[in-house]
């Protein structure tokens, strides 16, 4: 079985997934006449991807450990596996807003849970990453998707309040 294949093709599905919320973020914007009318969710979603490419910078330019096929390369963390559940998490975080039905939500929930254990497997399997790699991949998705959740849910707040005051008025 090709893992490093099938990691890469569920790295690229993360990447459409989040420029399809990209998308959905500039229709909202173009219909709405404005980027504060862009639902939180979406408006807060470069926060974790900057912070991921910043962490991303920081342990290329200092290795902390390298693959185990011997090729040299810094694996720590594992970067397939922060990309994907970062943005996956994101998604998770997101999804009852735009998905009603219940079945439906466990459904994507369930996808995710399915992409995220094969890309953390694969990359083990594939020799590209140690088990710590991986660990090291997930804490930092968790870390970033955390630090989403608490900035967009602040956004909300702040929007909720705006909107209720102009009603008054």
């Amino acid at each position: 079985m090709q893992w490093e294949l099938i990691t890469n093709i569920i790295l690229i599905s993360s990447l459409i997934t989040l420029g399809f919320f990209v998308l959905l973020g500039l229709y909202q914007w173009i219909s709405r006449g404005s980027i504060k009318k862009v639902d939180p969710e979406i408006l807060w979603m470069p926060l974790p991807l900057l912070l991921m490419a910043l962490v991303y910078a920081i342990f290329l330019m200092f290795p902390v450990a390298t693959r185990p096929n011997g090729s040299g390369e810094s694996s720590f963390p594992s970067t397939h596996v922060m990309v994907v559940t970062t943005i996956y998490f994101m998604v998770t975080i997101i999804v009852p807003k735009y998905i009603k039905s219940t079945f439906a939500q466990i459904t994507v929930e369930l996808i995710i849970v399915i992409l995220i254990s094969l890309t953390c497997t694969g990359r083990i399997m594939a020799e590209l990453h140690s088990l710590w790699d991986v660990i090291g991949g997930i804490v930092f998705a968790f870390i970033f998707s955390e630090i989403y959740y608490l900035a967009y849910r602040k956004g909300k707040k702040k929007n909720a309040k705006r909107i209720h005051q102009n009603h008054k008025q």
